[in-house]
Order: structure tokens, then C-alpha cells, then sequence
């Protein structure tokens, strides 16, 4: 039998790690171009031209999840997962406007988050919650309604990242005033993070917050998790 050289076993042995992926390995392929990120220096002196687009990168949902039909960011909720921006954050303010299709729809975005899935294909961070009204209905328990405060902008960390909730419902912070609109209604959500702390503003009034996030820079994640959702614009404000 004729000896293989060094050069065919070594190439061979890329070829097999091109095609051979591993399972655990998350894809980071560019999703979609939608909403801008500016440079709050920028803002006060008026250089709004400055403003850049945000890219979503994949990480474990599918190509067909996402997608861009004129100023609308559209997703089909379909695998459960999410993208991320291609930049990390830590002082931020971020605006985004959301639209859940279907009722009691369930989705959210992350900040500061690895973006790196756990076993519930969710990352850490901090969840910033968006529910249909409906949601609640939908999932009762024994005939018991789970709490409204779970469908008006509740704040909680996910995947071992810590936070103190300014109004506690156990280890999550609730809104102080109930102001989520219904399904293929628009909501405005606000989300002002600063050193660890966040406020989240729900159509025009700040009504959560929490402080002392354990984890305080890192990717914003936008999710997929089960129904119809669109998002529109979105807006990031880079602070000092």
C-alpha cells in the first residue's frame, strides 16, 4: 500500500472540519440590516447623518425565521431562539416598537446577553418581556389565570444572571401600571440601561425597573418564541 503523505492527511483533515460541523456550534451568520445605533455624542451635537444600521446576526433560529418587509422587521416565532446585534453594549437606550400576531404570543429581547443558548435555546441576560394580553388566559392553571403583571413589561435575568427587581414580583420586577396594547396593536418600549441598572418605559411612561444587574455589558437579542411578531423601529442610542 502506497504511504500517504503529511500534506494529504492534513488536508483531509480540514476538509472533514469544514463539512463536519459540531453540534454545539451556534451559528453567526447575518440575518438581517434593521434599525439604526448612533453615538449619543453625536446626537447632542447634531451629527444625527452619523447614525449606523444595526446588523442581527443568527444564532440558532432558522433563515426563514426573520425577515424584512419595508420598515417592518418580521418573525415567525418559529424555532424558539434568537438573533443578535453584532456589537456589544453596556450604557445604552435602546427604543423598539413590537407587534405580537397572534393572541397570547410570547416573545422578548435580551440585553446585555453572551447570546449563547442554554438548554431552552434561550441566552442569558436580562429578559425584557413582551405578551399578548391574551397570553394569561391562554395559561391557566387548574383555573387559575397566571398574574397580569406577566403581560406588561416584566424584567427578569435569565441563565444565571442576577438582578434586584424594583417592584418585586419573587425574583422578577412587574410594572407599576398595566399599559400593554392587544395583539396587531403597536407597543413602544423604552429601555434605558445604565451600569447594571435598567428602566423600561411601556407607551410613553416608565412604569419597571431594576438595579444591580450581575451582568452589565453584552449583546441585545431579539426572540422567537412561538408566535407571529413584528418589530419596527428600532433605535439605539449609545451613552457614555
Amino acid at each position: 500500500m502506497r504511504k500517504k503523505s503529511f500534506f494529504t492527511c492534513i488536508n483531509f483533515t480540514l476538509f472533514m472540519l469544514f463539512i463536519i460541523k459540531p453540534a454545539d456550534v451556534i451559528s453567526q451568520e447575518l440575518v438581517a440590516s434593521f434599525g439604526q445605533v448612533i453615538n449619543y455624542e453625536d446626537v447632542i451635537s447634531g451629527n444625527l447623518q452619523k447614525a449606523e444600521t444595526i446588523k442581527w446576526y443568527q444564532v440558532n433560529t432558522e433563515d426563514d425565521t426573520w425577515k424584512v418587509e419595508g420598515d417592518l422587521l418580521k418573525c415567525t416565532g418559529l424555532p424558539i431562539g434568537v438573533i443578535r446585534s453584532e456589537k456589544e453594549y453596556k450604557n445604552f437606550i435602546m427604543h423598539i416598537e413590537w407587534s405580537h400576531q397572534e393572541a397570547g404570543g410570547n416573545s422578548g429581547t435580551f440585553v446585555w446577553s453572551k447570546a449563547e443558548p442554554g438548554t431552552n435555546r434561550l441566552p442569558d441576560g436580562v429578559e425584557v418581556q413582551m405578551l399578548d394580553l391574551e397570553w394569561v388566559k391562554l395559561n391557566t392553571r387548574d383555573g387559575v389565570e397566571p398574574p397580569i403583571a406577566y403581560v406588561h413589561g416584566e424584567l427578569f435575568g435569565v441563565g444565571g444572571v442576577e438582578i434586584i427587581p424594583e417592584n418585586p414580583r419573587g425574583k422578577r420586577s412587574k410594572s407599576v401600571e398595566n399599559r400593554v396594547l392587544g395583539k396587531r396593536e403597536w407597543n413602544t418600549y423604552d429601555v434605558v440601561c445604565v451600569d447594571g441598572n435598567i428602566k423600561l418605559s411601556v407607551n410613553g411612561k416608565f412604569v419597571n425597573g431594576i438595579t444591580n444587574s450581575s451582568q452589565r455589558d453584552g449583546y441585545i437579542c431579539l426572540e422567537a418564541e412561538g408566535s407571529e411578531i413584528h418589530f419596527r423601529n428600532i433605535q439605539v442610542i449609545v451613552l457614555p
